[in-house]
């Protein structure tokens, strides 16, 4: 039983195979021929039912497919099925995706991205006589442009240009007055923290003053109130005098190698004698004396 169900089988898959050929055969011309009757949307019908049901992988299906949606004015769709055959083996049709992508910039005013897939469309076939005619026509349209612009956009670009120069000027006059203005403001409050100083300065000397003035004052006062030694009294300040004065005699005598009674005696004679010759000097008259007055 098995081996006559394989036998079946095998019998059956070459017409399964024809069969499967025929329905693609039969898809592919009805598409045709509903894309060249401008029934693109049953064109359209036709390659996805291949593509996705039928799983069938040809990039002339994916080609005709992106024509259809172009023609519905899908470019979106347009766009990604012919970027997915713009590096296809075959040159024709990756001339003919490049030449669409090229259409497809052009019309969205990206003009030198449409001068490029031109390009690559001629690299590609250089027989693509659309292509040539395309490129060459984009390339002298973006050169006269160039060459030819409008009057008013170049003075309107000198003038914009001449007004940033303006600006510019402007912006950089007011940093620098603005550093002028920064600048002034240190120097003024250098100058009052310098004035503040002085007056401080100022302030201390007077205050110094006036307490060097109530310390006068006061020792003023002390030395006012402070009461002065009674008769027969010595201060302490006298005591102390003649103590360093006694400390200098015998520091000198002890110099001099002379005793302390030895210099009392020299003291004690040379007071004798000045005594002696005071009273000599007296008894001498100085000038004649009246016998009519007395002695007194």
């Amino acid at each position: 039983m098995k081996y006559l169900l394989v036998i079946i089988l095998v019998a059956l898959s070459p017409f399964t195979d024809l069969d499967r050929i025929a329905t693609v055969n039969k898809l592919k011309k009805e598409a045709r021929e509903a894309y060249n009757n401008g029934n693109y949307q049953k064109a359209l019908d036709n390659y996805k039912y291949l593509i996705d049901s039928m799983e069938v992988s040809d990039d002339n299906i994916r080609l005709n497919m992106a024509n259809a949606y172009y023609k519905l004015n899908d470019t979106t769709q347009a766009v990604n099925n012919y970027t997915e055959v713009a590096d296809s083996k075959s040159n024709s049709i990756r001339s003919v995706a490049q030449q669409q992508l090229g259409v497809i910039a052009n019309k969205s005013k990206k003009h030198e991205e449409a001068l490029q897939h031109f390009k690559e469309a001629l690299k590609a076939d250089p027989a693509n006589e659309e292509a040539r005619y395309n490129y060459e026509l984009l390339k002298k349209i973006l050169k006269e442009k160039e060459q030819q612009q409008d009057p008013q956009d170049k003075q309107d670009k000198q003038d914009q240009q001449q007004k940033d120069k303006e600006q510019q000027q402007k912006d950089q006059q007011q940093k620098d007055q603005q550093k002028q203005d920064q600048q002034k403001q240190e120097q003024e409050q250098e100058g009052q923290q310098q004035k503040d100083q002085e007056q401080e300065g100022e302030g201390k000397e007077d205050e110094q003053e006036q307490k060097d003035g109530e310390k006068k004052d006061e020792q003023g006062e002390e030395k006012k109130d402070k009461p002065q030694p009674q008769d027969g009294e010595e201060s302490d300040e006298e005591n102390k005098n003649q103590q360093d004065q006694m400390s200098s005699f015998s520091d000198k005598l002890e110099e001099m190698k002379i005793s302390e009674e030895k210099a009392k005696m020299i003291l004690e004679a040379l007071k004798n004698k000045e005594i002696q010759y005071y009273q000599e000097n007296k008894r001498k008259a100085t000038k004649r004396k009246d016998p009519n007055k007395p002695d007194w």
